[in-house]
């Protein structure tokens, strides 16, 4: 990381306990979606199918970053593929340009992670190894036994975990992932299956 980059991150780190966490409406992440999908369909057919995708929010660094993030948070699977495939980098990309509120949050957010990487590892996020990302995200991934030093990262990855799955499953991906029927007409209505109800603990009354 520059000189310059590192007075940056300083500069982000100074405000970022301002807004380490950000929250979206149901409204909001459609909206995102739509906008995204459209965007990626129209450079397919400009520029032809598999372009490059290019950030008007995020830094080249920071894009970097997130996608790592992503796809650590929602990795590729035998079922489906991953957030990255998804187009959730996209997505926030977008939220981030038509949400100036939420800007600050966000890139302070991914400068406290690669602080914490500087400081433990001598690297950036992205420049770290497998092992040492895991060894980040395992210390604040869990609210309840993160230190309260380490409170504004576990705010901030919350959040963007949230995000990622957000974006996730509100793709054509994420929707298949979950395997969504939509509203199906039901002939006959036999009630609750027997596996359900024994899990949930409960049974029908005669």
């Amino acid at each position: 990381m520059s000189d310059m980059q590192r007075r940056d991150v300083v500069k982000l780190l100074a405000v970022a306990p301002l807004a380490t966490s950000f929250t979206w409406t149901a409204w909001e992440v459609d909206e995102a979606r739509q906008a995204v999908d459209a965007r990626l369909d129209s450079a397919a057919r400009d520029d032809g199918p598999g372009t490059a995708f290019k950030a008007h929010f995020f830094t080249p660094h920071e894009l970097a970053t997130v996608s790592i993030l992503v796809d650590l948070i929602i990795p590729a699977d035998e079922r489906s593929g991953s957030a990255t495939d998804a187009g959730v980098p996209e997505f926030m990309d977008y939220l981030m340009t038509v949400q100036h509120g939420r800007q600050t949050a966000m890139r302070g957010g991914l400068a406290w992670i690669d602080r914490e990487c500087l400081e433990r590892f001598g690297n950036t996020f992205v420049e770290c190894s497998e092992p040492e990302r895991a060894a980040l995200l395992d210390t604040i991934a869990w609210p309840g036994k993160a230190s309260p030093e380490l409170s504004q990262g576990v705010a901030f990855f919350n959040s963007f975990r949230d995000l990622t799955a957000s974006g996730f499953f509100s793709s054509k991906i994420g929707v298949e992932d979950v395997r969504y029927l939509g509203n199906q007409y039901v002939v006959e209505w036999k009630g609750c299956p027997e596996e359900q109800l024994r899990k949930l603990g409960v049974d029908y009354e005669e």
